[in-house]
C-alpha cells in the first residue's frame, strides 16, 4: 500500500493543530494563532506556492526538456505519430551537446 505524499501532510497539519488546541486548553499558548498571525501566514504560504509552481511548471531548461516539449506540441498537432520504444537520454550527456 503506498500512501500519497498530500495524505502524510494533511495527516501531520491535522495532528500538529490537536496538539496545539489540546496544549491551548491545558493553558499553554505553543503556537499563537491570532487572526493577524493566520492570515499572515496563509497569504505567505499563498505567495510562495504562486511563486514555486509559476516558476517550475513547463519551464524546460535542459535541451532534453526543450526537445520533449517540442515532440510534444508536435503530437498535440497530430503533426508526428510515435512507433517505437523510448529512449532514455542522459541528463548530463544532453547538456554537453
Amino acid at each position: 500500500m503506498k500512501i500519497s505524499k498530500s495524505t502524510i501532510v494533511r495527516t501531520i497539519l491535522v495532528a500538529i493543530v490537536i496538539i496545539n488546541f489540546v496544549l491551548e486548553k491545558l493553558g499553554y499558548d505553543i503556537i499563537p494563532a491570532d487572526e493577524s498571525a493566520i492570515a499572515m501566514f496563509v497569504e505567505t504560504f499563498i505567495e510562495i506556492a504562486v511563486i514555486v509552481v509559476g516558476f517550475w511548471k513547463n519551464n524546460s531548461y535542459s535541451q532534453a526538456a526543450i526537445r520533449a516539449d517540442e515532440f510534444l506540441k508536435e503530437l498535440r498537432a497530430d503533426e508526428t505519430e510515435w512507433e517505437g520504444e523510448i529512449e532514455a537520454i542522459d541528463p548530463i550527456e544532453s547538456e554537453v551537446e
